[in-house]
């Protein structure tokens, strides 16, 4: 019987978020909990690729206050990929080369840190032990500003992203309303999400009461009709005087074409998804004549750390800590993700779930989260996301701007020959 590896290693893969950093930190400040049980820990650049590729980084220089400032940082600080990993049988030489990777640096302990896709790059791993006899721990860390993975209650980077669009539509409807008497009627915010509406629902947080902006939510899940978006939009502008439009990226016709995206796919065969809003601008100012502004959320969703929700950031710290746990007790193919227990007041815990009931499987937004008309959010669903936006969880500012650390992190020499990635 092969000794156990002690060391353990951290990747993040996929989209980034505003707390992503902030598991990273968890993972290794937890880690160093246990000096008698984990070694070093090491992190990937770049996921998937990193550990293909053999480049890693030693976390171990990083400092206690080094771990704080990480905690505070946008973006995948490792670095991300969206590669997927095959089947055993259909790459059995990747198979071998993380094998490979993982003895030379005596490698017991993988954290996967990633969404419903790399989720199943996680559970993959995790059956490494099982097809070569290698003594290998993998738990996967959740987190999709999209919120769509399945067996968790919300993913780590939602709340933030959720509270940037829900801030950013409200200030932008107040800006519309001042225009609108003498200029611009109409005003679109695409938002991501794919498939799944949750991050359109959060844009419904920015009204206060009934009638006020946005006026119209898009969802994926509803289909679109240009003739009855193009009559919705004229009668709030007559009745209102303008129309605020949030739209999801992922819309799609009856035919189920989206209604703008790229030839462009990722390792799962999903296409790139864009352009929602310039084209129902276009569309308003065509068909009903009206001047219209649109913007597109894009990267600013998912990277708005000045504006991070506490809550998220506990969700965020919660599930890296809770993954060296399960590691510690030998759990294997697992995930911590967060169950709620309350609304009002919200409580929460963490519950674990079995990687493979979450890979590569999408949760949509429910209908009773929708208002009856399709056109706005129901109490059930404000009910549901309220809690996710609450508190801010500012970083360190300076001179007007957040103060994120410089942190560098040198290659840890190669102990293998290089690997072709095709």
């Amino acid at each position: 019987m092969k000794s156990v590896a002690r060391n353990a290693l951290y990747a993040q893969a996929g989209g980034a978020t505003a707390v992503l950093n902030a598991s990273a930190a968890a993972v290794i400040a937890e880690a160093r909990r246990h000096p008698g049980r984990i070694g070093k820990v090491f992190a990937a650049r770049d996921g998937l690729l990193g550990i293909l590729a053999e480049d890693l980084v030693d976390t171990s220089r990083l400092t206690t206050t080094d771990l704080a400032g990480l905690a505070t940082m946008p973006g995948a600080i490792f670095g991300t990929c969206r590669a997927g990993l095959k089947t055993r049988s259909e790459d059995p030489r990747s198979w071998q080369r993380i094998v490979d990777v993982l003895a030379a640096h005596q490698i017991g302990y993988v954290f996967y840190n990633g969404g419903n896709g790399s989720s199943d790059t996680a559970q993959k791993l995790s059956e490494i032990a099982a097809h070569t006899g290698y003594p290998l721990c993998v738990v996967g860390v959740p987190k999709t500003i999209d919120n769509d993975m399945v067996g968790t209650d919300s993913c780590p980077g939602f709340g933030s992203a959720a509270k940037y669009v829900a801030t950013g539509l409200r200030e932008a409807a107040m800006e519309v309303h001042s225009m609108a008497r003498t200029s611009t009627k109409v005003f679109v915010l695409e938002v991501m999400g794919r498939n799944a509406g949750w991050l359109t629902a959060a844009c419904g947080l920015a009204a206060v009461k009934a009638g006020d902006a946005p006026h119209l939510l898009l969802f994926p899940e509803v289909t679109f009709n240009s003739q009855r978006f193009l009559a919705k939009v004229k009668e709030t502008v007559i009745r209102k005087g303008f129309c605020v439009i949030a739209a999801s990226e992922g819309i799609r016709r009856s035919d189920g074409s989206h209604v703008s995206e790229s030839t462009n796919r990722d390792s799962h065969g999903n296409p790139q998804l864009g352009g929602v809003a310039p084209y129902l601008a276009r569309l308003v100012t065509e068909k009903l004549g009206h001047k219209c502004h649109w913007a597109v959320a894009d990267y600013l969703q998912r990277a708005g750390r000045h504006i991070a929700s506490a809550t998220d950031l506990a969700h965020a710290e919660a599930v890296g800590r809770a993954a060296v746990e399960l590691a510690l007790k030998g759990g294997n193919g697992i995930m911590p993700v967060i169950r709620r227990k309350s609304s009002l007041p919200y409580r929460w815990n963490i519950k674990t779930v079995q990687l493979s009931a979450i890979a590569v499987r999408e949760r949509f937004l429910p209908a009773s989260f929708m208002s009856a008309d399709r056109w706005g959010i129901s109490a059930r669903g404000r009910s549901y996301l309220s809690p996710l936006i609450e508190g801010e969880a500012l970083p360190p500012f300076r001179h007007g701007l957040p103060a994120y650390p410089d942190l560098q992190f040198p290659s840890v020499p190669r102990r293998l020959g290089g690997f072709d990635i095709r």
